[in-house]
């Protein structure tokens, strides 16, 4: 099983979501650590090869964990965040793919 590791405000934001969000942004991650596809994911190319994005829809909006699992030390959670808009903001991807950038990853 490999081992959480947060990046910046990544878990706390996590925290603040909806009980039910939490919830189950827990059963996604869980299912990585495990070397399972999420339920509901998509690459997030735009940040960096290996990155994924864990797509949450609950009645109250949609929700978004951001995370790289390629490397071997670990699942890198690199954001997490409540999506306002269809598409995701740069400020989110750029959040993101500098946090990426921090840990050893780059832009292919």
């Amino acid at each position: 099983m490999k081992e959480i590791i947060w990046h910046g405000t990544s878990k706390t934001d996590l925290i603040r979501f909806p009980q039910e969000v939490k919830y189950e942004a827990g059963y996604q991650l869980d299912k990585v650590q495990h070397n399972r596809e999420p339920s509901d994911w998509k690459p997030m190319v735009a940040i960096g090869q290996g990155v994924k994005e864990i797509r949450i829809q609950e009645a109250n909006g949609q929700y978004r964990v951001i995370y790289v699992a390629k490397f071997v030390d670990g699942l890198h959670v690199l954001h997490a965040f409540q999506k306002k808009t269809q598409k995701t903001s740069k400020k989110d991807i750029d959040l993101a793919a500098k946090r990426y950038k921090e840990i050893g990853g780059y832009h292919d």
